[in-house]
């Protein structure tokens, strides 16, 4: 018998892997959807900064899927995210789907089907826990900064567009 029997399946393989990480949060399902960072906190009761966004391109060289996880009050601005990683394309919803494993408004930071180009938005690190989504758009999770950095193993940069 399941632990998580109410959960969608992409949320159900986040919580797994969870699980054998260690971490003690449960996956929360939120009534309304949380494909949106305003809509995410608004659900949460927490502020939109503390939502962990997955923003997924496509580095242009080899195909590969850049996933930028930043701040939900920021805009990610893609000249500092190439100036890391190379030249950047769009990923539509079928790129991140197969390489990445989740639908667009789920997008999980760990837990990816092929081997992910990780960049942490700075700013996340002011705030004591975050919230990131579990696989599924109504699927979220809380972690401290610290344990976004240690579950992805990304650096943590400035990608903030800044105006």
């Amino acid at each position: 018998m399941s632990k998580h029997p109410e959960l969608p399946e992409t949320a159900l393989r986040v919580a797994r892997l969870l699980e054998s990480l260690g971490h003690d949060q449960a996956i929360v399902m939120l009534p309304e959807t949380g494909k949106t960072s305003a809509e995410a906190a608004a659900g949460l009761g927490c502020e939109v900064a503390e939502i962990a966004k997955s923003i997924v391109f496509r580095r242009l060289q080899d195909n590969a899927a850049v996933m930028v996880v930043a701040s939900g009050i920021n805009r990610v601005d893609e000249n500092k995210v190439a100036a890391l990683v190379g030249p950047l394309g769009k990923a539509d919803a079928r790129f991140v789907k197969e390489k990445i494993g989740y639908a667009i408004g789920g997008v999980c930071p760990i837990g990816h089907l092929e081997k992910t180009v990780m960049l942490i938005d700075q700013d996340l690190l002011q705030y004591a826990h975050v919230w990131a989504a579990a696989g599924h758009p109504h699927a979220v999770f809380r972690l401290t900064p610290e344990q976004l950095k240690n579950m992805t193993g990304a650096p943590v940069v400035d990608v903030a567009l800044r105006a």
